[in-house]
């Protein structure tokens, strides 16, 4: 009796290993088909979360109406939120899914860009509430499109019982100062076995390039007030040295390699012409092919901005306090991403949506071409870029790749009225659902397919050989500069001011 008993237990084991190891075949192999339409369920939710989003167009830093929406369909959807407000950045956060390793990070974001704001429609038309901001990058796109992703993998896993995590970032603020450089330098991504991200073009491609790496620098002059007119022999002006110091710059452009790329502006320069002005400042980018050449060159222009100083008998600060790392490629990860966004596809467009690209390339002075109507081959070799991201600094903790998705016409750039207009209609919805698509295949094989990830673990462990990530920001800086003073937690602006000033010395000045 206990034979028999023993016998039957044996068989019943076999019968449920031989069915969860179907189970996990099957979930390695799932079909495209399978995949797309995990996605195509929670369609819905990325098209009604790309246009709430839309309609906040909340700018960097105070995006706290679209970060709760987020966490909240996240939270609705057996998310745990693990943090908020995470490495001192208010609107940032993360959540999970699941237990285990593999862990699969996906970024989302959703700040807008000031005086971008526009109805959606063919011509340049301020929106009817009064909201100047908009969504001129398709920041309110990327949002959804990584929240679909995360919603669609975490069906599929609850369906197929499959071991592993998923991890939503809320990237907040990445046209401003990324709270991807604070999350990286909090270690908030060592964990992550890959991470997924994409962004809206006018094309359909993958993000396997070598962006820029980029130094942002503060400097101010301090100087004397004098009538200009009657004694300005009695004054010291702050806009000499900035004029300057510009100069030193622009003669310095001649000395500095290709790849780098100069820009400034000018936010304060004085307040009247007859006073000599006693204060001016400048706000700079400086990028290059890589961090070694930023840092490097940033001593140089703070040389120039303590020789401007002096050649005006002017006191000056200058300050680095905020940079980017350039984007680290993943070639597996970029060939097995690949063949999902050709199975995926470009979106399929209505009559309707076709004429209104149009109408907008018409409204740019743009050949009248529509939308993009081929998916972008995989490069040769990969191409380097002069923008910046800050996505960047996570590619060099964690192996990255992204992908594009159109959501404007052919031809038509982002930062543009043009776009935030596409973006709050169904060609930038469509792109989000997309580009979901493809996310959900490429971190569905991350999570089943231990030998993908092993090569794509691999490829990053030799590229990034002998690299130990150093945060571009200050340790004295605790979160964003340009948090408004009523939301600061750690040293206001005034405070942080004294402080470079005293270790000025040590900053490489």
């Amino acid at each position: 009796m206990i034979m028999k008993k023993n016998i039957a237990i044996a068989l019943m084991l076999v019968v449920v290993f031989a069915a969860s190891g179907m189970n996990a075949a099957s979930a390695q192999n799932l079909a495209p088909e399978k995949i797309h339409s995990a996605v195509d369920q929670v369609a819905p939710i990325i098209e009604d979360t790309a246009l709430e989003l839309w309609k906040h167009s909340e700018l960097p830093l105070v995006e706290f109406k679209s970060s709760a929406y987020l966490m909240k369909i996240l939270e609705d959807n057996g998310f745990t939120i693990k943090s908020k407000g995470t490495a001192g950045v208010p609107t940032a956060f993360v959540a999970e899914y699941g237990a285990g390793k593999p862990i699969i990070g996906i970024m989302t974001e959703y700040d807008a860009l000031p005086g971008l704001g526009n109805e959606p429609v063919t011509s340049k038309e301020p929106r009817k509430d009064g909201v100047t901001s908009g969504h001129g990058c398709g920041h309110n796109l990327i949002g959804a499109g990584g929240l679909g992703a995360a919603l669609a993998l975490r069906n599929l896993i609850e369906e197929h019982k499959t071991p592993g995590t998923i991890r939503v970032y809320g990237a907040a603020a990445e046209e401003s100062e990324g709270a991807k450089v604070y999350m990286a330098r909090e270690g908030v991504f060592n964990d992550v076995d890959a991470m997924l991200h994409w962004h809206p073009n006018s094309v359909a491609g993958l993000w396997y390039a070598r962006t820029a790496a980029v130094g942002m620098l503060y400097v101010e002059f301090s100087g004397k007030t004098a009538h200009a007119g009657l004694e300005p022999w009695k004054g010291r002006s702050a806009l000499d040295a900035v004029e300057i110091f510009t100069h030193g710059v622009n003669m310095m452009r001649e000395h500095v390699e290709p790849t780098a790329r100069l820009q400034y502006i000018i936010p304060k320069g004085g307040v009247a012409p007859n006073v000599v002005p006693d204060f001016a400042t400048v706000k700079m980018f400086y990028r290059d092919i890589d961090r070694a050449h930023v840092e490097k060159s940033m001593i140089w222009l703070k040389q120039i901005a303590k020789g401007a100083a002096l050649a005006t008998q002017t006191e000056t600060l200058a300050v680095d306090y905020f940079g980017m790392y350039d984007l680290l490629p993943n070639t597996a990860m970029a060939n097995r991403m690949q063949q999902h966004l050709e199975a995926v596809g470009i979106p399929s467009y209505t009559n309707e949506e076709i004429a209104f690209a149009k109408e907008i390339q018409k409204s740019a002075g743009v050949e009248l071409t529509g939308m993009t109507k081929a998916v972008t081959p995989l490069p040769a070799q990969v191409p380097t870029m002069g923008g910046s991201t800050d996505v960047g600094d996570v590619s060099w903790i964690t192996p990255t790749m992204g992908t594009f998705m159109p959501t404007i016409p052919e031809n038509i750039g982002v930062h543009t009225w043009m776009a935030t207009s596409c973006h709050g209609m169904s060609i930038g919805f469509k792109g989000a659902v997309n580009a979901a698509k493809v996310l959900t295949a490429t971190g569905w094989d991350l999570l089943t397919d231990a030998k993908f990830l092993a090569e794509v673990q691999a490829e990053f462990k030799e590229r990034t050989e002998g690299f130990t990530y150093k945060s571009p920001i200050p340790d004295i800086i605790k979160e964003p500069v340009l948090l408004p003073e009523d939301m600061k937690k750690h040293e206001s602006v005034v405070e942080l001011k004294e402080y470079f000033k005293k270790h000025a010395h040590e900053e490489g000045f």
